[in-house]
């Protein structure tokens, strides 16, 4: 699509809607952006480079209406993003040199996506206090050396496809939390947005300094971000825990068909 006062208009609504769905699911927004992007004609790693810059203010905006809730778990947080931004630069610094032009990452991603989501709907809700398995159940959060080295690695994992991908990582981070640590659903998508928000930082100055932002999209997807990830975090707040799960893995999982479809309709 030509540059112009249309396109702005379509890339903030494309903004607003990744706002929403940041807010709601603790993804980065790269998951809904990207698509968007490609649509409007980006290239596939500028595509990748330029929703890293968005993935900040949104993912601080939906923080922070989770944090008057209470909702993150910064124990979480601290285990999870130090290792994780070393990982972010790393994979930054090498989805340039994958072959494909871009294209492979992004059908990459697709696979992801597809993958996250089955494991969030078969994923186990957190423990109860008799110690079994619940989806509803509030839960604590998780103490110990064992689970800090869970959500380290967790962080590794999500924060080198976050720089990789430019997907924010938390397609990775909220299935991840609530698979492996048994974390509350609506905690790990709280806690997922601080985490890729901190990983966005280093991908963001990475994929700058090579060229590959858009900062005329970014601007404008960021006008619509801010205020939709408000809008997602309260939405989120509101739903049912079982409900939300099932919410999550279904919006993954459409999400990976999306991506498919469009990046093998490009290469055709």
């Amino acid at each position: 699509m030509d540059i112009g006062p249309l396109r702005d208009a379509l890339t903030v609504l494309l903004g607003l809607a990744t706002g929403v769905l940041s807010g709601m699911f603790g993804v980065g927004g790269g998951v809904i952006s990207q698509p968007g992007m490609r649509l409007l004609g980006l290239a596939p790693l500028v595509v990748i480079g330029t929703s890293m810059p968005v993935i900040i203010p949104g993912a601080l905006s939906g923080a922070m209406r989770y944090r008057d809730e209470g909702l993150i778990l910064w124990s979480a947080v601290r285990a999870t993003v130090p290792l994780g931004l070393v990982a972010a630069v790393v994979g930054s610094a090498i989805s340039a040199q994958i072959p494909g032009e871009g294209h492979l990452l992004q059908l990459t991603s697709a696979g992801l996506l597809g993958f996250a989501a089955y494991r969030m709907a078969v994923a186990p809700g957190p423990a109860a206090p008799d110690g079994s398995a619940t989806l509803d159940a509030p839960t604590s959060p998780p103490q110990g050396r064992a689970i800090n080295v869970r959500y380290a690695a967790i962080g590794v994992v999500g924060g080198f496809l976050s720089g990789l991908l430019g997907i924010g990582g938390g397609v990775i981070l909220v299935p991840a939390f609530v698979y492996f640590t048994r974390t509350e659903v609506k905690s790990a998508i709280a806690t997922s947005l601080v985490c890729i928000g901190a990983f966005a930082i280093p991908g963001t100055i990475t994929h700058a300094l090579n060229g590959r932002v858009d900062w005329r999209v970014a601007a404008a997807l960021i006008v619509g971000v801010i205020p939709g990830a408000r809008i997602g975090a309260a939405l989120t707040i509101k739903a049912a825990d079982r409900r939300l799960r099932i919410s999550v893995a279904a919006f993954l999982g459409i999400i990976a068909i999306f991506y498919a479809g469009s990046e093998l309709l490009a290469l055709r």
